[in-house]
């Protein structure tokens, strides 16, 4: 008897360990980058001198959109995120390397750092966390709900967002009604289609000046990249 337990309890624990590789599988291919870095898919071992090219008629104006960003407007280099507030990975860039990025060249007006949306639809969260993000872009608050988004979390869904609207200081009532209304859904789309345009195909992922970067990197491949740009 004993021993059919314990024939069923290694049976389930294969088909356990399964299923959990069949979800790990299914993520990375539906476009959550993993933490290796890669340039126009491929991996990156060392910091290169520059990436791979985006499609060549790409403009890095227009490619910017009139979406939030940080930085000097004219700045010498631009960095384009397409990023999923849900994605573990663009919350590794953000909590590792972005701070970086802004102390070196941000806040020294060589780098201008957009920040454009790309929720992957398996995200339940993600598409109401980036027109949260919008919403208080309305009120002049885009990065501080950015921010708040990425350090506290979207489990809570659009009640949870309600909330950071009202630590972040916004006013309440206009907040409330514009992501209750989808206001700005179509324009989230818009940035994924433009992404996907541009070469994106997962997130965490970034054009820099015209070099197209996939995967949640570390920062001396920023740092490679925006040097040789600044050269």
């Amino acid at each position: 008897m004993s021993d059919t337990i314990e024939i069923k309890k290694d049976h389930l624990w294969k088909a356990s360990t399964l299923v959990l590789l069949l979800v790990v599988i299914g993520m990375v291919t539906l476009g959550d980058n993993s933490a290796q870095p890669t340039i126009n898919g491929n991996a990156v071992k060392a910091p290169s001198n520059g990436g791979a090219k985006a499609p060549s008629n790409i403009d890095m104006d227009e490619l910017a959109d009139d979406d939030a960003f940080k930085g000097d407007e004219n700045a010498p280099v631009t960095i384009v995120e397409w990023s999923d507030y849900e994605c573990p990975f663009c919350g590794r860039f953000y909590s590792q390397t972005l701070s970086q990025i802004e102390e070196q060249y941000i806040n020294t007006g060589k780098v201008k750092f957009v920040y454009r949306d790309f929720p992957l639809g398996f995200h339940q969260n993600a598409q109401k966390a980036a027109e949260a993000a919008e919403c208080a872009g309305e009120q002049g608050k885009y990065f501080e709900m950015h921010d708040a988004l990425f350090e506290s979390g979207v489990e809570g869904g659009v009640p949870a967002f309600k909330q950071y609207a009202t630590t972040i200081g916004l006013d309440q009532g206009d907040f409330d009604s514009c992501l209750d209304s989808g206001k700005f859904a179509n324009e989230v789309q818009a940035d994924m289609k433009a992404g996907s345009a541009a070469g994106i195909t997962g997130t965490p992922g970034f054009i820099i000046n015209g070099q197209l970067v996939s995967g949640a990197q570390p920062f001396s491949v920023f740092q490679q990249i925006i040097e040789s740009e600044l050269a």
